[in-house]
C-alpha cells in the first residue's frame, strides 16, 4: 500500500512536470512565432525604406543633372552674349511719332530694343534663380508622388 501511494506521489510530480514541460514549450512556440512576425515586419520595412531611398536618390540624380544642364545652357548664353555671337533682344513696341514730333529720334530708332550691359547680368541671375525653382518644384512634386503617396 506504501507502495501505491508513493507511485501515486510520483506519478502525480510526472504529471506536474510534464504539464509544466507542455506550457514552456506553448509558451516558447508562442514567443518564436511573435518574433518571426516581428522579423517579417521588420524586414518589410527595411525593404519599403530602400525602395523609398533608391526612389529619394534617382529623384534627387535626376533635377541635379537638369538643373546643371539648365545652368549650363545659360552659362553658354551668357558667354555667346558676353562674346557677342547672340544679343539679349527684348520684346517691344514703340510708338507711333506724333505728327508735331519732329527729330533725330523718330523714324532713325526702327532697330529692334536690347537689354543694356548692366541690365545682363540681373537677366542671367533670374534665369539661374527661374532654373532653380523649376527644378526643386518638379523635384518636391515628384517626392511627394513617389514617396509620400506610397
Amino acid at each position: 500500500m506504501k507502495l501505491d501511494g508513493f507511485l501515486l506521489v510520483v506519478l502525480g510530480l510526472v504529471a506536474l512536470v510534464y504539464i509544466n514541460v507542455v506550457e514552456q514549450r506553448d509558451t516558447a512556440r508562442s514567443e518564436r512565432d511573435s518574433a518571426y512576425a516581428e522579423v517579417v515586419g521588420l524586414r518589410e520595412a527595411a525593404r519599403i525604406s530602400g525602395e523609398m531611398l533608391a526612389d529619394r536618390n534617382e529623384n534627387d540624380l535626376t533635377r541635379t543633372k537638369a538643373l546643371n544642364h539648365a545652368l549650363s545652357e545659360i552659362n553658354d548664353l551668357r558667354r555667346a552674349v558676353d562674346g557677342g555671337g547672340k544679343r539679349l533682344l527684348v520684346k517691344a513696341t514703340c510708338s507711333t511719332p506724333k505728327p508735331d514730333q519732329t527729330g533725330s529720334g523718330s523714324l532713325a530708332d526702327t532697330a529692334t530694343a536690347e537689354l543694356s550691359t548692366d541690365a545682363r547680368p540681373d537677366y542671367f541671375t533670374l534665369r539661374n534663380q527661374l532654373a532653380l525653382s523649376r527644378e526643386m518644384i518638379l523635384g518636391l512634386q515628384d517626392h511627394v508622388r513617389r514617396i509620400c503617396l506610397r
